[in-house]
């Protein structure tokens, strides 16, 4: 089984949603073997454009175990959450 991530470019709009949604995500994450692997805030945009305050990348076992979390219904229902919280790209990887 090859791992797969997802990697969230995000630029905040409300805090206190971004932090309601950011406390609720983790749970939604354990049925899957998901691993939150980094959430930062930019610093320095040392080459190119990069329009995002925010980054996160969250590791899973395979990317089955990716999309089934993306679309189980636990996380599907943060989603209103996060989209008056942020703008948010959502991209899979596998590695």
């Amino acid at each position: 089984m090859q791992p797969a991530y997802v990697i969230g470019n995000i630029t905040v709009i409300d805090q206190d949603k971004w932090s309601e949604y950011c406390s609720k995500v983790p749970t939604t994450l354990s049925p899957w073997k998901g691993e939150l692997v980094f959430r930062g805030k930019q610093v320095e945009v040392l080459g190119g454009k990069y329009q995002h305050s925010d980054t996160v990348v969250i590791r899973f076992p395979s990317i089955k175990s990716l999309n089934n979390w993306f679309n189980s219904d636990a996380y599907q229902a943060l989603i209103p959450i996060r989209e008056q919280a942020a703008n948010v790209d959502l991209i899979s990887y596998q590695s």
